[in-house]
């Protein structure tokens, strides 16, 4: 009974209260309405006056435009063997402020990567400012799309991929100084890959994407533009030949325990460049241990004093002024000439007081060659080197080609002519060294040189008269067949005109002038009676056996010209000698 009293007592009490403040009620129920009506106005008013501005900011919230990669063009030989190209690859990255907030996830994205956790973690604090991080780079696809599984099935926030492409050179050390290679951005750092970085660069192309707030793209819209491949470049190098060379020059380093070494075969009607080695080389697939030093394209970059090789210049000189013939007669004996302090000597002293032309070349005398430079003088000389390409630009266009140098003289003195004549004074690189020769094998016409394949005829100007260039041909010749200093540059099977050369190197060290060292040179081309190919061989600072040009460098000019006459399908010309070597005492072949 008292509770009943109680409960109807309450139910008075509500009731005279909600009696008494109505108006509570309504003021709440009014005032969400009128927030109600507010919000909905304001819809209207921004969807029909703002839409615009609010799309705009919408879309820069979620719209991205990504840039698609463009294929960079192939380098291949002149027989399309790849030499350079370009694999995709891929490319992970994060925004170290998404990542920040899942420290916790750091060493499962460390594994995924094949990081070390304490590497990326310093790597991303370093970072933690900046939207955007590199985590690994030049991923193979397969390695690359196992760790995004990864890193996505684990859920760690702010780590995306890119498509990029990584160059990959299938020649390996064999072309690495000509080459070049390019930087983890695909951009060429050196050799052809810089020279001709505009030709074989493509350009990027262009997508919209839809990306969420976590960065993800979530839907491909449209290509804005398509990515432009790069162009494919052909060069004149066939990549057999050139195996061939960088194989002999590594192992004339060997032998001789040379210091560096380089080798240039050049077509001598094309001018085209067939094959240039360079050692000590590197592999631009993996260049954690290169130095500097092997980077180096030794035949255009280095330069040097080419000694004898300029002595069949010279004689050409003297046959062009029409006061020499082969003939002539010239006293060395003997074997030195004093000019005021200045003493010039030949090194052999074993053929007689008298030499004719074709001699002086055989025997390499100093100074029977001087004699006949003091006659035609120093400036007809220098004007049949540059003529030939020596110490002039070689229109390579090659990064970090020297042009040498050749000097000139307003009065040329007896001194300067003489050192000139025997390829003293100048300075000039091996590529050079092997275009003057295939001058002289082309008949006196200067095909200009080509890193790229030339496909149609060459214009070649004739800078020697081709009588005069006939004539050295044939001199050059017996300086190879009858010339027990050299023989060693013969070919079996085949004619072989040549010229070895000695340089002498007088270094400068902490105390001056130090020891002497020598460069071993020999350039020749072949067949003599027909030349196809000239090759120039510098062999720097031979430590083993000896250092005279015949004995060390005239060896690796045989056997690469050997070979490269067989592997170009050339016909023998020298039968009669290749049957008089097979019975001839095993001593007497070498």
């Amino acid at each position: 009974m008292v509770h009943a009293v109680k409960r109807r007592a309450r139910t008075l009490n509500d009731g005279v209260e909600g009696a008494l403040y109505p108006w509570r009620f309504r003021f709440v129920v009014g005032l969400l309405l009128l927030l109600a009506g507010g919000l909905m106005v304001r819809i209207v008013q921004l969807q029909l006056d703002s839409q615009g501005f609010l799309q705009r900011q919408g879309d820069a919230r979620s719209l991205r435009v990504i840039a698609i990669p463009a294929h960079r063009g192939m380098i291949t030989d002149r027989n399309h063997a790849p030499l350079a190209v370009s694999t995709p690859v891929v490319t992970v990255w994060a925004n170290p402020r998404l990542l920040a907030d899942a420290q916790d996830k750091w060493p499962l994205l460390a594994e995924a990567l094949g990081i070390a956790p304490a590497t990326l973690s310093d790597h991303l604090t370093r970072h933690a400012r900046r939207g955007f991080v590199y985590l690994a780079r030049g991923l193979t696809p397969e390695v690359g799309e196992a760790a995004m599984a990864r890193i996505k099935a684990q859920q760690i926030p702010g780590v995306f991929e890119l498509e990029e492409f990584r160059r990959f050179y299938p020649s390996a050390n064999s072309l690495a100084s000509v080459i070049g290679f390019t930087d983890i951005d695909d951009h060429g750092r050196e050799g052809l890959e810089l020279a001709f970085d505009s030709w074989l660069a493509g350009i990027p192309g262009r997508r919209q994407v839809l990306k969420n707030r976590r960065g993800d793209v979530i839907s491909e819209l449209q290509v804005l533009r398509n990515a432009r491949p790069g162009q494919d470049l052909v060069l004149s190098i066939d990549a057999r030949l050139q195996h061939i060379a960088q194989r002999e020059l590594a192992q004339a380093m060997l032998d001789y325990g040379a210091s560096a070494a380089s080798l240039v075969i050049l077509d001598v009607h094309s001018g085209e460049v067939l094959a240039m080695a360079s050692q000590p080389t590197y592999n631009p697939n993996n260049r954690r241990h290169v130095r500097p030093a092997m980077m180096r394209n030794r035949a255009l970059v280095d330069v040097f004093e080419p000694g004898s090789t300029m002595k069949p210049l010279s004689m050409s000189a003297a046959l062009l002024s029409g006061r020499w013939k082969p003939q002539d007669k010239v006293e060395v004996f003997p074997g030195t000439l004093r000019i005021g302090n200045y003493t010039i000597r030949d090194v052999s002293r074993s053929e007689g007081p008298v030499l004719d032309l074709t001699g002086i070349l055989i025997r390499s005398s100093n100074v029977g060659m001087s004699k006949v430079a003091f006659d035609i003088g120093g400036e007809a000389i220098f004007n049949l080197m540059r003529d030939v390409g020596l110490g002039q630009d070689s229109g390579l266009n090659f990064p970090g080609e020297r042009s040498g140098n050749l000097p000139n003289y307003r009065q040329w003195r007896p001194a300067e002519t003489a050192t000139l004549s025997y390829g003293y004074g100048l300075s000039i690189t091996t590529a050079q060294l092997a275009h003057a020769y295939a001058v002289i094998a082309n008949n006196g016409r200067n095909a200009p040189l080509s890193l790229v394949k030339v496909d149609t005829p060459v214009n070649a100007p004739q800078v020697i008269p081709e009588p005069v260039a006939r004539t050295v041909q044939e001199m050059l010749q017996q300086v190879v067949e009858a010339n027990k200093g050299v023989y060693r540059a013969r070919v079996p099977g085949y004619h072989v005109a040549g010229k070895s050369g000695t340089a002498k190197k007088n270094q400068v060290g902490s105390k001056g002038y130090t020891k002497s060292t020598y460069r071993s040179l020999f350039a020749g081309f072949a067949p003599a009676t027909q030349p196809r190919y000239a090759i120039a061989v510098v062999i720097d600072e031979p430590t083993k056996v000896g250092y005279f040009g015949g004995l060390v460098a005239a060896p690796v000019f045989s056997k690469v010209m050997g070979q490269t006459l067989r592997l170009m399908g050339v016909a023998p010309d020298d039968l009669e000698g290749l049957e008089a070597m097979k019975h001839a005492p095993r001593n007497a072949r070498r």
